[in-house]
């Protein structure tokens, strides 16, 4: 009869071993999926570097993009300002006697000495957005200088522009044949008064 009670009791401590072993089981399972999940949660973003966004604006069109574009990459601006900068009579595409309409018909004109034409930290930038308008169907040549004066090696660019009515043209890929450096990707061209979300849907589609 003892023997029958001991061969019970040892049936039960088994019985509930067990149980207490498998729950230990499932609540570490449990924690690992957790810990994982967690895990996954906390891991950093593998990013591509800083953004720039270089531009010239002659009438503000192009700084409005510029900033937009700033906006959605948290990328920092820097805006293009000739040395002599251009007036509204000297931007009087209609006078063959304005500025920029002599600047036009003679290249050797199109040198333009700008405040700045380098930007901090050059090396620190991986992407680099280019913003100009279009005059006679190539980017206002303002831009001509900074594109000339630095090394886009190692660097992405992207080139955009706004117009009332011109397309991007070959604007881009004279730019890049300018700088002989740098991976370019294809422009944009943004209509004068585009809006901002139609500009960072833009962006989200370059998945940068």
């Amino acid at each position: 009869m003892l023997k029958k009670i001991l061969t019970l009791a040892l049936g039960v401590f088994m019985i509930f071993g067990l149980a207490a072993c498998g729950s230990s089981n499932s609540a570490d399972a449990s924690s690992g999926a957790s810990g994982k999940s967690e895990a996954s949660a906390q891991a950093p973003t593998k990013g591509n570097g800083k953004t720039l966004v270089v531009y010239y604006s002659a009438g503000g069109h192009t700084k409005n993009v510029a900033n937009y574009i700033a906006k959605a990459t948290n990328g920092d601006v820097l805006e293009l300002k000739p040395a002599n900068d251009y007036t509204d009579a000297d931007l009087d595409y209609n006078n063959k006697d304005s500025r920029v309409y002599k600047e036009h018909d003679d290249v050797s004109l199109r040198d333009i000495p700008l405040v700045k034409d380098k930007a901090d930290n050059w090396e620190g930038y991986d992407t680099v957005f280019i913003g100009y308008p279009i005059w006679w169907g190539i980017a206002a040549w303002p831009v001509d200088t900074f594109v000339k004066h630095n090394d886009f090696s190692g660097k992405t660019v992207i080139p955009f522009t706004t117009s009332a009515s011109s397309g991007l043209g070959d604007s881009g890929s004279q730019l890049q044949q300018m700088a002989g450096t740098g991976s370019w990707l294809e422009g944009k061209r943004f209509p004068s008064n585009v809006s901002e979300s139609t500009v960072q849907q833009w962006v989200q589609s370059l998945n940068r």
